[in-house]
Parts: C-alpha cells; structure tokens; sequence
C-alpha cells in the first residue's frame, strides 16, 4: 500500500509549527456532518465523550477517560455550519489549534481538518490519530459503532512520517 492510500492529508513546516491539513469528502449533506462534529450525543460516537458550547468563546470539554487525556479549551472561531475550530489543548498547555472546515460539495461534504501543534511536537502522530478518528467519524455517520482502530493508526503514523519534510 502506498502512502496516499494511508493517508488523506499533508503536513507543512511553518515557522514556529507544524501544521497538519486532512481532507475527506463525505457522502452526507453539511447540517449532517455539523451535527456530528459538534452535538455530544453524536461525538461520543467517534471522539470522546464532552462537550461544546456551540459559540465563539464557548467552552470545550472532551475526556478520553483511559488514556488520561482531557481537552478542555474554548472556541476560538464559530460558522455554523461551515466552521469551528478551538485548541486541542488544556490549562497551561500550548496551543494546539483545530479547524474544522465543512464545504457542500457534489452530493456529500467537504470535509477539511487543520491541526497546528508547536514545532517541538509530533505531527505525524496528531496527524495519524485524527486519520483513525476520521475513519471512525465516516463510520458513525453510516450508524456503525466502530472501535479505535489502532493498526490504521499505525500504518498512518508511518506514512505521515515519511511525508516530514527533511
């Protein structure tokens, strides 16, 4: 398999960050996809249980329980149902910004993920992650309760990290 079949996106260098940009068409309309990107009920099913106060400057909270992890930021930018973005990020952390992008397209939906994380950081490991959570994503719309799929975490790492720019 090569890399494109692994992975939906690229990753770019920029100053001080790297930043992350996925890309998926989706065989749903935009208020559909809105809806699962920002309602509890419907996150939970591919993310992690929390929640959004649907509104710039709302608060974001998402807990993945076992792994110890907990988001808990605010939204930075709202346009439903066409934009939200808010940091991947808790406390005193840096910034970690996601950007949630929905476009109408042919019988589906534009779907356009940008991760920013500091240039320290592990791109291709966000990046991976989130692929596997988009796998997961497209599944919870067509009503399939699906676990986190782990080899295709790994097989999007690699692929990720062979597209680092050198």
């Amino acid at each position: 398999m090569n890399d494109e079949a692994v992975v939906s996106g690229r990753i770019q260098r920029l100053a001080e960050a790297w930043e992350g940009r996925l890309e998926r068409w989706v065989g749903h309309d935009r208020e559909t996809v809105w809806r699962m990107l920002t309602e509890p009920q419907q996150f939970v099913q591919w993310l992690a249980p929390g929640s959004i106060e649907l509104r710039e400057g709302g608060r974001v909270h998402i807990d993945f329980g076992d792994s110890g992890v907990v988001i808990d930021s605010t939204v930075l930018a709202f346009d439903p149902p066409r934009l939200i973005a808010y940091s991947w990020s808790s406390g005193t952390e840096p910034e970690r910004p996601l950007r949630w992008d929905l476009a109408a397209a042919s019988e589906g939906t534009a779907l356009t993920l940008t991760v920013r994380l500091p240039a320290q950081e592990d791109i291709a490991k966000a990046c991976a992650g989130f692929e596997a959570h988009l796998d997961m994503f497209a599944a919870a719309l067509e009503g399939v309760s699906t676990r986190f799929p782990f080899e295709r975490y790994l097989a999007a790492r690699h692929a990720y990290q062979e597209l680092l720019p050198q």
